[in-house]
């Protein structure tokens, strides 16, 4: 974990996050990082004027997240370490960010990840996050969430779909190993 957050460190906001940002027209209001690692996105928020909880099951991910937190922002950042397995609530949010994080919820756990999630996003929120898809690289060799694009649909059936993507490539991973990329982007209203 140390050399992913090293390598993200610094590094600018999601292009689906500042999409999801851009369709937002109301006053920033309150946001949910889930698996913000070094905090690229929570930050970003911060900067737009956003309250954001950074949730991160790492303790290292989330102090490195505070230690780059600017001064004038630390007042509307709260940290919370807990893992996406933990039954607990989550906080009511306006957006719910998950970049490149819900396929590392165990598959066991992602169905009542997911109804928290949908409980805590307030009604005309957004949610914005990454989910693997079958063909990437590491489905099948981890216990990774993955879905295909009908049972992703599913998830979203009473939400309005903003924005829907599906992207596969040849790449690296944050830390420059080679690997192949399957996945879904999807930026969604709560209604």
């Amino acid at each position: 974990m140390a050399d992913f957050l090293a390598a993200t460190r610094g590094a600018p906001a999601h292009p689906s996050l500042t999409r999801a940002l851009r369709l937002w027209s109301a006053e920033p209001g309150f946001a949910l990082d889930l698996g913000c690692g070094a905090g690229r996105d929570s930050l970003h928020l911060l900067a737009q004027g956003w309250g954001v909880t950074a949730l991160d099951r790492d303790p290292q991910a989330l102090s490195t997240l505070a230690l780059e937190c600017p001064d004038e922002d630390r007042p509307r950042l709260q940290l919370l370490q807990r893992s996406f397995e933990d039954a607990g609530p989550l906080p009511a949010a306006n957006l719910i960010n998950a970049s490149f994080a819900l396929p590392f919820c165990p598959p066991a756990a992602f169905p009542a990840l997911w109804q928290r999630i949908a409980g805590a996003l307030c009604a005309d929120g957004l949610f914005v996050g990454h989910f693997f898809a079958d063909r990437d690289a590491w489905a099948g060799e981890r216990p990774l969430t993955v879905h295909d694009r009908t049972a992703l649909l599913r998830l979203f059936d009473s939400w309005e779909t903003v924005h829907f993507e599906e992207h596969e490539w040849d790449g690296k991973t944050a830390v420059g190993q080679r690997k192949h990329w399957h996945l879904f982007e999807v930026i969604a209203r709560r209604t």
